[in-house]
């Protein structure tokens, strides 16, 4: 029976672990105590890499202290021709181990002592950073290890080495290294995956970065994707190459990089651990004012548990009455040019209770210039309701300490204490303190396009990459949420009044709302109709629920975004006022088919189903690739819906009305499913047109045919109507056409982009940015799906505006393609 496995370190933390015999190793010296040599199956211990030189290698730097190798075994078994017991081997390598490690430590303190800290800065923080500690996990050593190695000596770090996933874990737990290389080469040493997922089942692992040494690829294999290995915790993949310049660069990479972010995001707990313990109610929200952060002054302040209140927007918070109306547009003309406000304001505690505040919001500015933060210091001015309110505050905490409270009182009297500093002092349009929405994972996107939408759309770069162009003219300021439909600001107003009818401008409702179109044009739609009144819920809650499904729209999808929801609702809106449309629906029909537009493609990856269904993706097994995103977008649409009582505009009508209208939109979301799209058509032609071109004959009239026929064709009206809908850009004025063609082109290269870089069946070859004709792919699409299905729409709604659109669009795409123009407009148009 052998010795316990145990970690000996000395003092430079260099730590080998071998399982197998190693006599041959390139690396294996004399030892420093007598003996023979023996095998080692646990740990032995090295100072300084230097006296490690592989054959054949040059020896480390000049000065490098160097030593030979002390050799200890802690393993089970016995040496190879000896003799001794069990029994007395152990103790006799216990002793050996020992005295390695004692003539180590004084050999290897003067190279250790070479290593300088670092100093580091993080806004005014200075932080001193420790000399790198590195993990290098190889069951075996051969030249990439010893590449490694000796990086991590050129480079200044103190470095492991281990050669089993336990003496691996086990080390790293102790020394809590900062970057951890695994040999990902071969599996039958042992699974560095695993090992991988291990180390980052454990807490410290949270600032490391872990590094997989992988083989090339062969010349007959296509290169492996990284997203196993990001899945199993890596953070990088380094190519085998033995050369200490290769490992070098690698390392030096890290450091400056990942090892350098996360080193500054650990200081953070220190600055968490001060706004924790502040005498100030202390909050910070995102851009546009979702609460990230609240400090315990605040919560105590407040009377909220910070539970209650991250994630959600200030606008959901009771608001006092005493405060004078014009107060949050004061507060708004200020810090949307990037500057501190300051001043009284009264805040509504969550008794009900209002409290006078001294209040400083200072914008904070990040990334491109732009408003990341608002970070709000609170107190309590020094009346005599608010000595009123800390009593309160006081009992209702069990906290009656009268020292305490004269602190507060003391405070109060106080000037401020804390002077948050704006970064910058460059302006920025910054949203309004109601402004409070949209925390949804749509926003976790970052949106590439952060101004308005010009009248020439897409500028052309090179080939077919097109970005979006800023409208300099921009002077909005972000608006605040209106509460009704009366209390939409002047200048979206405006732009409402012409939302009935067909040439109305969706881009332009885009910029004044700062692509938060569909919140505004849902609330005019939806009042026009009488959608509240049928579903017998407030103002409030459809503005609540419109917000709440915008939120989860994608704002970095170039197409498949809120503008696009808003474009189709219009439509659908549109439609709805035909005669013979609103003949042959009732109102509950017309209710289900607004939801449905402003719902239909919530959520949308900015990728096809056929992309989803290639890649494996979770809807597409969850939805067995059939109808994927329409199955999840009625899905998602109506869990967000009843999930929170505030925005459910369904709770207040009786089941068999929720039933039928839950129906009825689930089926016109689904008809968008373009697999089924001459289905759809055929369907509409044979039992809508046919019968109604045939009564129309008989009768000799032009008036439409009696209601009834076509109540019983509801259905298919109704699908054909979401339909067209969904895809009238080639029927909007040509301006507005162009600029829709330019957005579904860029999201289409987008997925292609990623379908090759996924190694991905391309689903749509035609859209592949170097060689694309988009004015080829619009006549494609107008003459297989548009034409035919807007020539029976228009036979029965009577469309002559959109039709005479068509026409002159075809005519434009037509005239780009014979000059053999491959993008939106000519060169000289744009």
């Amino acid at each position: 029976m052998g010795c316990a496995p145990s970690i000996h370190v000395s003092q430079s933390g260099v730590i080998y672990c071998r399982d197998s015999d190693e006599s041959n190793s390139p690396r294996q010296t004399s030892g420093v105590s007598q003996g023979p040599a023996a095998p080692l199956h646990g740990l032995f211990v090295q100072t300084d890499a230097a006296d490690a030189v592989p054959a054949g290698r040059a020896p480390g730097p000049p000065g490098a202290v160097r030593v030979r190798r002390a050799r200890a075994e802690l393993g089970s078994g016995s040496s190879a021709g000896s003799a001794a017991p069990a029994g007395t081997t152990c103790r006799g390598r216990r002793r050996h181990c020992c005295a390695s490690a004692e003539a180590e430590t004084q050999t290897s303190y003067t190279s250790v002592q070479q290593v300088s800290s670092a100093e580091v800065r993080i806004g005014p923080m200075r932080l001193t950073q420790d000399p790198i500690q590195v993990l290098l996990i190889f069951a075996k050593e051969d030249s990439q290890s010893d590449g490694f190695w000796w990086a991590c000596d050129r480079a200044g770090y103190r470095c492991n080495i281990a050669r089993t996933p336990e003496s691996a874990l086990e080390c790293f737990l102790d020394k809590h290294h900062e970057i951890i290389v695994i040999d990902h080469r071969h599996t039958w040493n042992f699974n560095a995956e695993a090992v991988c997922r291990s180390i980052r089942a454990t807490n410290p692992s949270e600032h490391t970065v872990i590094l997989a040494v992988v083989s090339p690829a062969s010349d007959d294999h296509e290169e492996a994707s990284v997203l196993p290995l990001l899945h199993a915790g890596f953070n990088r993949r380094f190519m085998e190459n033995s050369s200490i310049i290769a490992c070098y660069n690698e390392l030096i990479q890290i450091e400056h990089g990942e090892v350098l972010s996360q080193f500054k995001l650990r200081a953070c707990n220190s600055v968490f651990t001060a706004l924790d313990h502040c005498h100030e109610a202390i909050e910070i929200t995102s851009d546009d004012h979702v609460i990230q952060y609240v400090n315990p002054a605040f919560e105590r302040m407040m009377g909220y548990h910070k539970g209650e209140l991250l994630g959600k927007e200030l606008a959901e918070l009771p608001k006092s009455d005493k405060n004078r109306a014009d107060l949050l547009d004061t507060i708004n003309t200020c810090i949307k040019k990037g500057k501190e406000w300051q001043g009284v304001y009264y805040a509504r505690r969550k008794s009900g209770d209002s409290i006078q505040q001294h209040v400083k919001i200072t914008p904070v500015i990040g990334q491109g210039g732009k408003i990341r933060h608002f970070v709000s210091l609170k107190k309590l001015c020094c009346t005599t309701d608010n000595n009123k309110q800390m009593h309160k505050i006081h009992r209702d905490s069990g906290d009656n300490s009268q020292t305490e409270l004269h602190s507060v009182r003391h405070r109060n009297r106080r000037k401020e204490s804390i002077d948050v500093k704006s970064v910058s002092s460059r302006g920025s349009d910054a949203p309004s303190l109601q402004n409070r929405r949209y925390p949804s994972m749509a926003r976790i996107h970052s949106m590439t396009i952060e101004a308005p939408i010009t009248k020439d759309g897409l500028r052309r770069l090179s080939g077919n990459e097109y970005v979006f162009t800023k409208n300099v003219h921009q002077s909005h300021s972000h608006l605040a949420m209106p509460v009704t439909i009366n209390d939409v600001p002047p200048c979206i107003a405006q732009l409402l009044d012409n939302e009935e009818s067909w040439d109305f401008n969706i881009f332009e409702l885009e910029a004044v709302t700062h692509k938060r179109p569909l919140v505004y044009l849902g609330l005019k739609v939806f009042s026009r109709f009488g959608v509240c009144a049928f579903l017998n819920c407030s103002e409030a809650t459809l503005r609540a629920w419109l917000q709440v499904i915008e939120a989860n729209y994608h704002s970095s999808n170039a197409y498949h975004n809120s503008t696009h929801a808003a474009d189709v609702l219009h439509a659908t809106a549109f439609f709805l006022g035909k005669e013979r449309v609103k003949g042959s629906l009732d109102h509950l029909d017309e209710v289900a088919a607004l939801i449905a537009a402003t719902v239909h493609d919530v959520d949308h990856p900015g990728r096809t189903n056929s992309f989803l269904c290639n890649a494996g993706s979770e809807l597409a097994v969850l939805y067995n690739d059939t109808a994927v995103l329409e199955s999840h977008h009625t899905a998602l649409a109506f869990q967000l819906t009843v999930k929170d009582a505030k925005c459910n505009i369904f709770k207040n009508i009786d089941r068999n009305h929720y039933r039928t209208l839950r129906q009825a939109i689930i089926d016109m979301v689904l008809a968008t499913e373009m697999t089924k799209h001459f289905e759809h058509v055929n369907k509409f032609v044979n039992s809508i047109n046919k019968p109604m071109a045939a009564e129309i004959e008989s009768s000799d009239c032009e008036c439409g045919p009696a209601g009834k026929s076509f109540l019983e064709n509801q259905i298919l009206i109704k699908r054909m109507m979401i339909k067209c809908a969904d895809v009238a850009n080639p029927c909007r004025p040509l301006d507005l056409c162009i600029e829709w063609a330019g957005r579904i082109s860029e999201e289409y290269f987008s997925q292609t982009d990623e379908e090759k870089r996924q190694g991905l069946p391309v689903v749509m070859p035609v859209f592949d940015r170097t060689s694309c004709s988009i004015p080829k792919s619009q006549i494609s699409f107008i003459d297989y799906f548009i034409t035919d299905m807007f020539d029976a729409w228009d036979a029965f709604a009577h469309l002559p505006a959109l039709m005479q659109h068509l026409a002159d669009n075809y005519k434009h795409w037509k005239t780009l393609d014979d000059l053999k123009c491959k993008s939106l407009r000519l060169p000289s148009d744009s």
